[in-house]
C-alpha cells in the first residue's frame, strides 16, 4: 500500500486517495487491503510523504548495524536485543552433499567407470 502510495506521489498526485492507491495496486493484479490502507491512508492525512521519507532515512542512519559503521549506538536498550537474537536461534548439524556421481552413473547415463567411450 505505501509503494503504492509512494509512487503515485512521486507521479504528482501530492494527496492520494484510497481509491487511487486501490487503482494502482489492481492495474498489476494485486488485491488491496481496504481496512489497512484506511489506516494508511488517515495515518498519512495532513503529512508530507517527503519529510516524512527524510526523516526515516536520517532515523535509519543512527540504527547500528545500517549505517556504515561510523554512527555510535544511541543506548543501550538497542544493542540489547540484538546481542540476544543470535544466542536464541538454535545451530542446525550440516549435511553433506551427496556426489551425483557417487553412484556409478555419469550425466549421460553410462557406467562413471572412467572410460570415454
Amino acid at each position: 500500500h505505501l509503494a503504492a502510495y509512494i509512487l503515485l506521489v512521486l507521479g504528482g498526485n501530492e494527496t492520494p486517495s484510497a481509491d487511487d492507491v486501490i487503482k494502482v495496486i489492481t492495474s498489476v493484479g494485486g488485491e488491496a487491503d481496504e481496512e489497512k490502507l484506511t489506516t494508511l491512508i488517515t495515518d498519512l492525512e495532513g503529512k508530507d510523504i517527503h519529510e516524512l521519507l527524510a526523516k526515516g532515512e536520517s532515523d535509519l542512519k543512527s540504527v547500528v548495524g545500517v549505517s556504515s559503521g561510523s554512527a555510535a549506538p544511541s543506548g543501550g536498550a538497542s544493542s540489547a536485543p540484538a546481542a540476544a537474537a543470535p544466542a536464541a536461534a538454535p545451530e542446525k548439524p550440516k549435511e553433506e552433499e551427496v556426489d551425483a556421481l557417487d553412484g556409478g552413473m555419469d550425466m549421460f547415463g553410462g557406467s562413471g567407470g572412467g572410460s570415454d567411450y
